[in-house]
């Protein structure tokens, strides 16, 4: 909060510079030289104990008086002659003496603590001077902007401008290469300055232009800064294509440069150049009226002038102003200077303006000659402060150009106002000052006070003056403002100023750019330190606004102190305490009490105590003087914190009450035996063992600090809790009334204490509602206890003024009783909402009971609609708890589904008329509940009885799943005696097939899910409900991937594999074979469904009475039964497209289905089935029909191959489904039928494809429906054939007999024989007995007068033979 000296760099080598630049001096003794050494060491313990930052005091330090009587003699001030300068950007230094320098430049190194600290070391040492007897008069770093996009505003490059006392201006490199020289003038350099640009602060700000000035005896020279960089830029390029390739000059470009002789003043010693300044009209009008007279005329538009500043003496101080546009800009040629490769030497043509030299002769006759110097503009001077006796020796300009500080002989320092040319401060004794400027922007902090918020933020000045004499470096506010800071330092320390940042920037190249420039800078020689003085901002205010830091300072004690875990509670009390009391301003005061109110790690006694103490000292004030928001805000803090404290001690007592019985809790008992197994079953489930955070847990205590947070006073007294977040309240509600609920507080007694408070008994009711529902588990366990409790909790609240209305009529509804019902009917805690409602039920009865009492003064009960919403609430709330119940159930382990739903009767009653079978039909999923166990578990509900004594008979010891299933099945006859209606079979089954085709398309690979929908589907009875589902599931979830299989199958003219499938469909190929299997029975049940409508009268749906209220969407049967009819013809061609793809991925065949359609067929598909389509009719092209065929014969080919078993016999069964299932031939047959095929060809070709897999026995079955048995017979004849020739012929194990008998068969037999193929048979190696049976079956069917007939004589005869030798 105060200044503060920062070392931010080292000085590496200082020995090693000041022995190069004093080489020749000699004179010093050996004993100084050694403790000039240690001088130059880096111990910093001195300085470390010498820096205290206090506050408008100058520091007296032993150390810094030891360090000075150390470094007296000619080790101390050695750098008081030499010329230094600082980079702004302080990553080099330049220490220059007579002809030689030293550049030193920024390098990182770790220290012994392992920090990376920044230090400067020696990077060149040289010569700079070329002329005999010149020597360096002045030197300034200027830092090149980068040119780069990506610069964030670090310099690229900086250039060293070192001017001479021949008058001559030289630039170099860091590297010590020089770049260009230039004679500008004859006579010595006195003093080189640089202005940079600045972003203007705000609108109305001239842009100053950047420009570097050089001063002379008598003339100034300013060159313009673009121009310059310019210039800078392509001699370093140059430099740099010298060094590598020694390629030809390219001529820069001409410095442009404004040269005036400055008169009327008779010495100069320094200057500064102020910048273009515009006078107002009427400081124009006055002197013009002086320069010119009365009768002088004045321009419509005042000049733009660039105002300088010189000082020295006769006048002490001058003021000159050069109206723009009065004198040309000169260009000079560049004399550029190249390191030559060949020679690695330094050449300068400083003075080459005739063009590059090419021999030495040349050289020397142009070193002769003196390049032509223009001559100055005369600037005559304007006005000047005459003091014949004093002399000036210095000028330092403000960063903001409005003011300067001014040095002189007489050990004054004055500050001058340049706009209006006066001196309006001064300061005595301060001899050999050295002056900087800091400005500092305020902080965010300080702007929140601020009046001006909105508004940029504001600046500050200070000037900085170093003493040498004295040894002390101050700062000064501005402008007339006291002395903010005071270091002791140093006598022989350089105070290093710029006063400019980086050059070649401008207003849209700076954009973004964080300029890291320090602005003052204190060079110790004796350490070699680097150090800049660090200045907070409020120390620019004046004393009303100081105060205000102060406070502000206080306040981050005070945060300081309650961050810091390891403090005393005393300690923090007494601390706390002093800053509040400390602290002036109201405001202030205020933020700090609630940073402390809002802290966790502070007591309670420690927050009243400090309250108390900040109440009792305002108390005391004068009350006008007094804020009055703080006074309130410590009186409500003080009665929060006493409730808390008083809230607290009642429940650690633990003396609890004796409760008194009441006439009101006569019947609770029963309600509770009542409910009480269901309470029990349902107290398993949600008792079950879950992970919970302990900072979450509800036996947490509730910090004072979370109290007040959730509490504020009111203006008339009363309190008020905020409701923020769901677990606050909770919090706070727990904190309150669980120790009472559990039977360990005094109940009458917090009740009366809270109504003290004045909290509203709303509000009360609403929090002990809340704790009671949030801590279910607890109050399932021991329900008896609790519920008495809770009982005298609601009968205490009730009787509170403001609970229930005076005015009420039991006729009408109650807001109080109204609120608890509200609670219970949101709640999801099904179990402690129903005995809430019970215990409310009965307070209520017998509060309406005394006031009718009271005023019938009659035995009759009163009957009231009040009672009569409860009768509902708590019917619904019975069978809410039973239902959740089952929701409850766990799923089987593995079973996919998520948590269980959460219920109440507001979830159920926008659930619409569908909400309870929508939330059973969830269940039913979690469970993976097959149709048929659903359906059995139904069926077994109307005859409960019977089933109840066969189980008894039943003892199955150990199977605890069978136990489990019965109970689930159990609690699901629950929910269905308490939902007759809402869970009526078509009902459910209708949810739960729309649920599993929802739980499917979130996830197709599980082909499961979509099977069982569609078994779901089937078990609805009514057709209507049954059509409307089918006719939703196919258009929202069904069709869209249907068609993308089709055209998918279309488009590879085959099975598709599946990469293909996934991508196109978003299944794999066994899924969607399964998909497309779903697809055919979805649209035959569509079909079903549709020839049964007209039959079956529409199904009516109903609810329960007590939920008739229920308001939502519309279930799912509901818009079911909204939808519109099918088109029977639509539904069955794509019923056909359907199995025909399906076929396809079954049996892996290659098809284009689309293709065994015509046009007409081909744009009905993916129609909406509801809608009329132009379909197929008449005979169709024969070419189409044998497409058919061929593909039908494929499919039944396939089948023959998947069932292939020549073990099994006809009566082995076939699965159900997959490519064995049974059903296919007679599929084959009924496609065929649809598609125009034969169907006695697809049976002829089926019995010669069983006969050829060796299933003789199928093949008899399926032969007695063949009609032309002629065709058959042939072919038959044949397979025969090829089998006979297979054991006669191609058998490995050819026997003799065999032989022989080859040799008894009539020729034309044998030679047929031999004509006969057996490879085309798929199984050859049949029993002769079959192949015997075979040979009969052909004598049967074939007619006598068939050309084959006597053929499968001799085949008979053959087989005979055969058969007999076996």
């Amino acid at each position: 909060m105060s200044c503060s000296l920062w070392e931010f760099c080292r000085l590496q080598e200082l020995k090693t510079v000041r022995d190069f630049l004093f080489q020749n001096q000699t004179t010093e003794p050996a004993e100084e030289k050694n403790q000039t050494d240690n001088d130059l060491t880096w111990d910093t313990s001195d300085w470390e104990s010498a820096w205290d930052s206090g506050e408008n005091e100058e520091e007296k330090s032993t150390s810094a008086t030891e360090v000075e009587s150390e470094t007296t003699g000619q080790s101390g001030p050695w750098l008081q002659d030499c010329v230094v300068s600082l980079s702004p950007c302080s990553d080099l230094l330049v220490v220059a003496r007579e002809h030689k320098a030293a550049f030193l430049s920024a390098k990182w190194r770790t220290d012994d603590s392992g920090r990376e600290e920044m230090t400067l070391a020696v990077s060149w040492t040289g010569t700079l001077s070329t002329e005999e007897g010149e020597c360096v008069s002045s030197t300034i770093c200027i830092p090149l902007a980068s040119q780069k996009r990506s610069s964030t505003g670090r310099p690229d490059w900086t250039c060293v401008v070192v001017g001479f006392t021949s008058g001559h201006v030289r630039f170099y490199t860091e590297n010590g290469v020089l770049l260009l020289a230039q004679l500008l003038h004859e006579d010595p350099v006195l003093r080189l300055k640089c202005r940079t640009y600045e972003i203007p602060r705000h609108p109305g700000v001239t842009e100053q232009h950047e420009e570097l000035s050089i001063l002379y005896p008598a003339a100034l020279v300013t060159i313009d800064g673009f121009s310059l960089f310019q210039s800078l830029r392509a001699c370093r390029n140059q430099v740099a294509r010298a060094t590598a390739a020694g390629s030809d000059v390219i001529q820069p470009p001409p410095l442009a440069y404004k040269k005036w002789g400055l008169q009327d003043m008779d010495t100069i010693v320094d200057h500064s150049s102020v910048g273009v300044m515009t006078l107002c009209v009427f400081d124009q009008m006055k002197n013009a009226s002086i320069l010119g007279g009365f009768n002088a005329s004045v321009k419509g538009s005042p000049p733009a002038m660039s105002q300088y500043v010189t000082v020295g003496a006769g006048p002490y101080t001058g003021f000159y102003y050069a109206v723009e546009g009065s004198s040309q800009p000169l260009l000079s040629h560049v004399a550029l200077a190249v390191a030559s490769k060949l020679t690695s030497a330094l050449f300068n043509a400083a003075s080459g303006w005739l063009g590059w030299n090419k021999n030495k002769n040349e050289e020397e006759a142009v070193q002769k000659q003196k390049p032509k110097v223009e001559p100055a503009t005369p600037l005559g001077i304007r006005f000047g402060l005459p003091d014949s006796r004093r002399h000036g020796e210095s000028i330092c300009l403000s960063p903001c150009n409005t003011l300067a500080g001014v040095t002189d002989d007489f050990g004054r320092v004055t500050l001058l106002d340049l706009a209006r040319g006066i001196a309006i401060r001064m300061w005595k004794g301060y001899r050999d000052a050295q002056l900087g400027w800091l400005q500092v922007p305020e902080e965010r902090g300080d702007r929140e006070f601020s009046p001006s918020a909105s508004l940029p933020r504001r600046h500050a000045l200070f000037l900085v003056i170093y003493a040498p004499r004295r040894g002390i470096l101050e700062v000064w506010a501005m402008q007339q403002g006291p002395r903010v800071g005071a270091f002791t330092v140093g006598k022989h320390c350089r105070l290093l100023y710029a006063g400019y940042r980086l050059m070649g920037v401008n207003s849209v190249t700076s954009k973004g750019w964080q300029l890291h420039t320090q602005q003052v800078c204190l060079l110790d020689p004796t350490t070699g330190a680097l150090r800049t003085v660090n200045i907070p901002f409020h120390l620019a205010l004046s004393d009303k606004k100081s105060e205000r830091a102060k406070d502000m300072h206080l306040v981050k004690r005070l945060t300081a102190l309650l961050k810091s875990r390891d403090v005393e509670p005393d300690v923090l009390e007494s601390e706390a305490r002093s800053v509040l009391l400390d602290i002036k301003h109201p405001a202030i005061k205020k933020q700090a009490l609630e940073s402390l109110l809002a802290n966790k790690n502070v007591p309670v006694s420690c927050l009243t105590n400090v309250t108390c103490a900040l109440n009792d000292t305002l108390k005391q004030q004068d009350p006008e003087e007094v804020d009055t928001s703080l006074l309130q805000l410590c009186s409500s803090q003080l009665k929060l914190l006493q409730l808390y404290t008083d809230i607290q001690q009642l429940h650690s007592a633990g003396d609890s009450e004796a409760s008194s019985e009441n006439d009101s809790l006569e019947g609770i008992e029963e309600e509770l035996s009542r409910v009480g197994p269901i309470l029990q079953r349902y107290a398993q489930f949600t008792s079950r063992p879950s992970v919970t955070f302990a900072q979450d847990s509800p036996d947490t205590p509730l910090p004072a600090q979370a109290f007040l947070s959730q509490i504020e006073c009111t203006e008339d007294g009363e309190l008020k809790v905020l409701r923020r977040s769901e677990t606050e309240w909770n919090q706070l509600g727990n904190f309150l009334f669980w120790g009472c609920l559990c039977g360990k507080g005094p109940l009458h007694k917090v009740c009366d204490t809270l109504q003290q408070a004045g909290i509203s008994p709303q509000q009360l009711l609403s929090l002990l509602l809340s704790v009671w529902l949030q801590r279910e588990k607890e109050v399932v366990q021991k329900p008896a206890e609790t519920v008495r409790n809770l009982h005298t909790l609601l009968v205490a609240l009730s009787n509170i003024k403001g609970a229930v209305e005076d005015s009420w009529d039991p006729q009408s509804i109650s807001p109080w009783w109204q609120q608890v019902r509200h609670t219970c009917i949101q709640s999801h805690n099904a179990a402690a909402a129903l005995l809430a409602a019970l215990v409310a039920h009965r307070a209520a009865k017998a509060c309406i009971t005394s006031r009718a009492d009271s005023k019938l003064q009659s035995e009759w009960e009163a009957v009231s609609l009040e009672l009569e919403q409860w009768v509902v609430c708590v019917r619904q709330l019975e069978d809410v708890l039973v239902l959740q119940t089952l929701l409850l159930v766990p799923p089987p382990q593995g079973a996919a589904g998520g948590a269980a739903v959460q219920c109440s009767i507001k979830s159920l009653q926008e659930g619409g008329t569908g909400g309870v079978a929508d939330s059973v039909s969830k269940w039913v999923f979690r469970q993976k509940l097959a149709p048929e166990c659903l359906k059995e578990i139904l069926q077994k509900r109307e005859n409960k009885d019977a089933d109840d004594k066969v189980e008894q008979r039943e003892v199955v010891e150990g199977n605890e799943e069978k136990e489990t299933t019965d109970r689930t099945a159990e609690l699901l006859a629950a929910v269905w005696q308490r939902f007759p209606h809402s869970l009526s079979p078509d009902l459910l089954f209708a949810h739960c097939s729309w649920e599993y085709v929802v739980q499917w398309n979130k996830d197709p690979e599980e082909g499961a899910y979509l099977r069982w929908a569609v078994e779901h589907l089937k078990l609805v009875s009514s057709p209507h409900i049954q059509l409307g589902i089918s006719t939703m599931m196919w258009s929202t979830f069904i069709v869209k991937r249907f068609s993308a299989a089709a055209f998918l199958m279309e488009k590879v003219g085959k099975a598709p594999k599946d990469r293909l499938c996934r991508r196109d469909v978003g299944m794999g190929d066994k899924a969607m074979t399964s998909f497309l299997g779903c697809c055919v029975q979805l649209l035959q049940i569509l079909m079903e469904a549709d020839s049964a409508v007209e039959e079956v009268p529409v199904p009516e749906l109903s609810v329960e009475e007590a939920w008739c209220g229920a308001e939502g969407p519309a279930s799912i049967a509901e818009l079911a039964l909204e939808q519109r009819g099918v088109h029977y013809p639509l539904v069955q061609h794509h019923c056909l497209l359907a199995s025909l793809l399906h076929a396809a991925m079954t049996f892996s065949l290659k098809v284009k289905p689309l293709g065994l359609f015509d046009s007409k067929g081909k744009n009905a598909f993916f129609r909406d089935l509801t809608t009329i389509q132009l379909m197929p009719s008449g005979d169709m092209d024969p070419g189409l029909v044998s497409i058919r065929q061929e593909f039908l014969l494929r499919v039944l080919t396939g089948w023959v191959q998947a069932v292939d078993d020549p073990s099994s016999t006809a009566t082995t069964p076939l699965p159900s489904t997959g490519p064995k299932a049974d059903w296919w031939p007679s599929l084959c047959l009924e496609l065929g039928s649809l598609l125009q095929v034969n169907p006695d060809i697809l049976r002829r070709h089926l019995v010669c494809e069983l006969y050829n897999q060796g299933l003789d026995p199928r093949a008899e079955e399926v032969m007695l429906e063949v009609e032309d048995k002629d065709v058959l017979g042939s072919q038959l004849l044949v397979l025969t054939g090829q089998r006979l020739s297979y054991s006669l012929l191609h058998s490995q194990s050819q026997t003799q007999a065999a032989m022989e008998l080859l040799a008894r068969l009539p020729p034309t037999l044998c030679t047929w024989l031999k004509a006969m193929d057996p490879s085309e048979l798929r199984c050859p190696l049949v029993p002769l007995p079959q192949t015997s049976r075979l040979v009969g079956r052909l004598i049967e069917i074939l007619p006598e007068n068939h050309a084959q007939y006597s053929l499968a004589l001799h085949l008979l005869e053959a087989v005979e033979a055969l058969t007999t030798e076996d």
